[in-house]
């Protein structure tokens, strides 16, 4: 069962109070630009570009990538974002051109057994290009970029860094600085959870500014007139962005960038900058010796999985490798994204898709199950029902990586996909059957076979997804219960499960549908009559469509709710 664990709090609070000291003069005492707090924002897209995090568990950040940026990096756990964007401005003086206006861009692997993702824009004239490529340092908690400028027509340029930190999960709530050469920012809206950031440069920034998104920020300022004329020290509190100038030294300049975290900006600077000493040419070795170093721990796939094939597949296990968490290992997020991000506010903290489904969690253990990682699917049996699972027996839509519920509809698959990788990997142990697997057994017995949402999380009924893995997981908990000598819930999951699958066809085989034949099984039927012709709401714009013979596929487009 899901249990709730108590944290001291002091150390915490003994640290915001020390930060917000220390920083205290560095806003106070010096004037604050104009255009508090800064106009709202909205995260990425969450078409990602690439993704990728260390192996080590020392490592506690995750980065993403779209559009040719950095977009949002999640710290300490992988459930919260703390940076919205990092992405550079050219200027030739008068005219400032962000990555993604006016250029030609891709993005490639820079070794095809790591998730180190390089991109690469060039100016749509053939001015510069500019090259990052990304990896994390698995001894800290910082990002690394080794960026590398070209001229390629023999201008004079200027090179800018545009940072927008978004910590905390929101845009606002940020207080920012330039401290040491670096561009701190942190957010102490959350006591129990301060978090700070630290950007370095290994060539240092030759100006630096911190203002309000929209009116004082340095992108703004660059955008008028390709000059940055106003240079602020600090800004806060409110949705803040940082910008710092690079050197450039001819027509090739070559440098690194560390985006550093921590609970105080002290602790964020000192992570950055120890990264930046490393250098990132170790940090990169390391991380992609890492990487290589899981992947040669798995079994070795067929043969003829070669080249291309060869390198999608060490990419997908590394890809749903990435997305377990590091805090509460065995947590697997769905996805390090928000849906429609571009769209989606970022004023206030936003579950996304950086939340764990059961079903989906399921799914990606399997794979790396199937793959030879069977201590990942052992680490995600143990924290689905240590952290996830309710006091009922069931799991919930959603929750946070240390349990905490996030959305509460129910959905019986998730009650179900426990269940399964449980008999998947033989835990069957008497203590776990009885306070934890049989719960989860029962309240399918008492709660199916229809489902208040299916997989789709829209509707509810009799779900042909929704049943089979009910049906699957009540088998599997009778042979379980067997073995520990409980006969009797043994017989009634068994009986349950046969019964079930006796009436497949009855609650969801049409004979007189729209398609085809007209004999098909239905995704969903909330009656169980699945020739009723009823009428249902299917979400996400389809509209109120009926299932009777007179209804076709062409008459719901022509209707305009497709």
């Amino acid at each position: 069962m899901k249990r709730h664990l108590k944290t001291s709090c002091a150390a915490a609070a003994l640290a915001v109070a020390a930060s917000a000291v220390a920083l205290a003069p560095a806003t106070a005492d010096v004037e604050q630009p104009p255009g508090a707090p800064g106009a709202s924002a909205t995260w990425t897209k969450g078409d990602k570009e690439g993704v990728g995090t260390s192996v080590s568990t020392a490592s506690k950040v995750w980065y993403t990538l779209t559009e040719g940026t950095l977009s949002e990096v999640y710290y300490p756990r992988a459930d919260t974002p703390n940076t919205r964007e990092l992405q550079f401005a050219i200027s030739d003086g008068s005219h400032r051109q962000l990555e993604n206006e006016g250029t030609t861009r891709r993005v490639e692997l820079a070794d095809p057994q790591a998730l180190t993702y390089r991109q690469i824009t060039e100016d749509s004239a053939g001015r510069w290009r500019l090259t990052k490529t990304y990896v994390t340092d698995p001894e800290r908690s910082s990002v690394m970029l080794g960026v590398t400028f070209e001229v390629l027509d023999g201008g004079e340029y200027q090179l800018f860094t545009l940072f927008d930190p978004s910590l905390a999960g929101t845009s606002g709530g940020d207080t920012g600085s330039t401290t040491g050469g670096a561009l701190v920012a942190e957010d102490l809206s959350i006591p129990d959870t301060p978090v700070a950031s630290a950007l370095v440069s290994s060539a240092g920034f030759s100006a630096t500014s911190t203002g309000y998104v929209g009116t004082s920020d340095g992108g703004t300022d660059l955008a008028a007139d390709g000059r940055l004329d106003a240079t602020y020290p600090a800004a806060g509190t409110g949705n803040i962005a940082q910008t710092g100038q690079i050197q450039l030294t001819g027509a090739k300049t070559e440098f690194s960038l560390a985006l550093g975290f921590g609970a105080t900006t002290d602790e964020a600077l000192h992570t950055a900058n120890a990264t930046v000493k490393r250098g990132y040419a170790k940090v990169s070795k390391d991380y992609t010796k890492e990487w290589k170093q899981y992947l040669g721990s798995l079994d070795k796939p067929a043969k003829t999985l070669e080249g291309d094939l060869r390198t999608q597949y060490d990419v997908s296990l590394m890809t749903v490798k990435s997305h377990e968490d590091k805090t509460f290992p065995g947590a697997f997020i769905a996805s390090l994204t928000t849906p429609w991000g571009q769209a989606a506010s970022a004023e206030q903290h936003r579950e996304g898709y950086h939340a764990v489904w059961a079903r989906d969690m399921y799914q990606s253990v399997t794979a790396l199950l199937a793959a030879g990682d069977e201590d990942a699917a052992r680490r995600g049996v143990e924290w689905l029902f240590k952290y996830q699972q309710l006091p009922d027996g069931h799991f919930p839509q959603t929750s946070k990586v240390d349990g905490t519920v996030g959305q509460n509809g129910i959905q019986l698959d998730e009650t179900a996909f426990p269940i399964l990788l449980a008999n998947q990997i033989g835990r069957t142990d008497a203590d776990f059957y009885a306070n934890e697997l049989k719960p989860a057994a029962d309240y399918l017995v008492a709660a199916g076979p229809k489902t208040p949402q299916e997989r789709w999380e829209e509707t509810g009924g009799y779900s042909t997804s929704t049943l089979a893995s009910q049906i699957a997981a009540l088998a599997a908990a009778g042979d379980i219960a067997e073995k520990n000598g409980d006969a009797g819930s043994a017989a009634i999951y068994r009986a349950t499960a046969d019964e079930w699958q006796r009436s497949t066809e009855k609650w969801m085989f049409t004979t007189n549908g729209p398609v085809g034949d007209g004999n098909y099984y239905l995704r969903i039927s909330a009656s169980g009559n699945p020739n009723d012709g009823a009428v249902r709401d299917w979400g996400n714009g389809a509209g109120s469509i009926p299932r009777t013979p007179s209804w076709t596929p062409d008459s719901w487009s022509s209707s305009g709710s497709a």
